[in-house]
């Protein structure tokens, strides 16, 4: 039997998204599992054409958080033969590295106090008398 392109496309694109998450959930550095549903398929993208010719912790945790430097830096990628990211694929990955991006931004500007940090403030919470 004969496939449809459309179907042997799909069955790659999930099975090399896969290929990069573990039974944990992880995705080298991502816990797929915590991305919204919405942008898990945009993710699918980024991590098959990405993950081609380099980690995704690469592009992940290099701390860029410039669109503007990705689309040049996808654009580039793109060019690159073994790449296999077409022109249709850059919106997706782009997509995903906005909203990754805006997030590690977002992170950095309000950081989770540590637990250290957050000890108690008054006389009563210690459990010891002044």
């Amino acid at each position: 039997m004969r496939w449809p392109a459309y179907v042997v496309g799909t069955i790659l694109a999930c099975s090399a998204a896969a290929s990069c998450v573990s039974a944990t959930g992880r995705a080298d550095g991502l816990d797929v599992s915590k991305l919204p549903e919405a942008e898990r398929a945009d993710y699918a993208v980024f991590a098959q054409r990405c993950s081609k010719c380099h980690s995704l912790e690469r592009p992940l945790e290099s701390g860029i958080d410039s669109d503007d430097f990705w689309v040049a830096y996808v654009e580039k990628m793109r060019r690159m033969p073994s790449s296999g990211i077409s022109p249709d694929d850059t919106v997706p990955i782009l997509r995903f590295l906005h909203r990754f991006s805006e997030t590690e931004r977002q992170r950095k500007a309000h950081p989770a106090p540590a637990a250290d940090d957050a000890g108690p403030t008054r006389a009563a919470d210690t459990g010891v008398s002044p």
